[in-house]
């Protein structure tokens, strides 16, 4: 028997969402999200070529840990059933292992000059435990790090970071930036809430300085403008190669109306 607490939680969710679905009825028309200018750039016959980006969470690098923990997740569930000699310490110091390398690549910037020092120096500290005799102590002692984790922790922590990177993607839908041969706007809301700003008022720049971050095929985009009273905008882009190649093509071109003959009686 459900008193009136149990139906009001229950009632909550589909609440919302009879809301939304109200406000989407009634907002539909003006929503400016990033799929629907893009779709009306491509329809403009005066513009063949435009970009739409927007700046992704620094969480999306964190995809190599979402797959190892997948990956284990996967055979934590063979462990319990088919594979009983999967070791659980092992798959969970690879994950951390997996997780100390993608947190080293979210926090620093690492350029190549810095990983090959980094490479560098291990191998030469592997080096010395070797000529030492100390080795395969050092190896031993991380094995007092043994870390087990059930199937369903590595499936919650897969969803965590799945959906960091999801919020960071729906805030793109409605605050990006679409750059033309002509003229840069910026959204800032879910409505027609903008700033259009022309060619000559900012310039853009490419950073792939981070190589780690170029390795997952990220990088980015820095617009700084003519007014230095407005902060520059840093976007963390994917598929940065394509992008750059596309917004070089863009900012080298310069696009006209075409012409219209003036109707009778004008």
């Amino acid at each position: 028997m459900w008193d009136w607490k149990r139906i009001v939680i229950f009632s909550v969710p589909f609440v919302l969402l009879m809301f939304g679905a109200v406000a989407w009825l009634f907002l539909r028309k003006t929503i400016r999200s990033r799929a629907r200018v893009a779709k009306q750039l491509k329809a403009d016959p005066d513009i063949n070529e435009w970009l739409v980006v927007f700046g992704w969470s620094r969480k999306v690098l964190y995809v190599p840990v979402i797959l190892t923990s997948l990956v284990a997740f996967v055979l934590m569930l063979l462990q319990a059933g088919p594979i009983p000699g999967i070791n659980a310490g092992i798959v969970g110091g690879i994950w951390v292992g997996v997780f100390i390398l993608n947190f080293l690549v979210d926090e620093y910037e690492m350029s190549i000059k810095v990983l090959l020092i980094g490479l560098l120096c291990a191998i030469v500290l592997l080096l010395w435990l070797m000529f030492m005799g100390w080795l395969m102590p050092f190896l031993k002692f991380f094995r007092h790090f043994g870390i087990e984790i059930s199937a369903m922790g590595y499936l919650l922590l897969a969803m965590v970071f799945t959906l960091a990177i999801l919020i960071a993607w729906l805030r793109g839908l409605f605050y990006y930036v679409a750059i033309t041969p002509n003229y840069m706007n910026i959204q800032v809301g879910p409505t027609e809430t903008g700033e259009q700003i022309a060619r000559e008022e900012y310039s853009t720049r490419i950073d792939t300085g981070d190589f780690l971050e170029r390795l997952l095929g990220f990088g980015r985009i820095i617009i700084t403008f003519s007014d230095q009273r407005r902060q520059p905008m840093m976007l963390l882009v994917g598929r940065i190669g394509k992008k750059a190649t596309l917004l070089e093509s863009i900012r080298g071109k310069l696009a006209l109306d075409r012409y219209q003959p003036a109707r009778e009686g004008e």
